[in-house]
């Protein structure tokens, strides 16, 4: 059920080693259907802004999905999301912005744990 899927995000919060303050919505749809969205924030004051909506069906289908991690005083480090405006990239309409948002890669996406990981790996020497 969704709720198990929410405890799940939120325990992958919990783990990160550079992850604090979480303030995180939880709004469930349905049995099976949930909107999750929130922001992260981080050791060094950079901030993660996220949101899922899913379905559970024989595994989690996200909907639609956004994060977005940015530095302390606003600048974009990256953001992945499936909104369809890159339609010349293989992975369409999932992809990654990068920086400025100048550059846009193809990515498949992520989980919240994946992206996470990521920035933790930004963040930890």
């Amino acid at each position: 059920m969704i709720e198990a899927y929410f405890r799940a995000l939120l325990e992958a919060i919990a783990a990160s080693p550079v992850a604090w303050a979480p303030d995180v919505t939880l709004d469930q749809r349905g049995p099976r259907v949930g909107l999750i969205r929130g922001e992260v924030y981080f050791s060094d004051g950079s901030l993660l802004h996220f949101r899922e909506l899913v379905e559970l069906r024989t595994s989690a289908l996200r909907v639609m999905y956004s994060y977005h991690y940015q530095r302390a005083e606003g600048t974009l480090v990256f953001r992945y999301d499936d909104t369809a405006h890159h339609p010349e990239l293989a992975t369409f309409p999932q992809h990654k912005h990068i920086g400025d948002e100048a550059t846009v890669v193809a990515a498949t996406a992520p989980d919240l744990s994946a992206v996470l990981a990521e920035i933790a790996a930004l963040l930890l020497p």
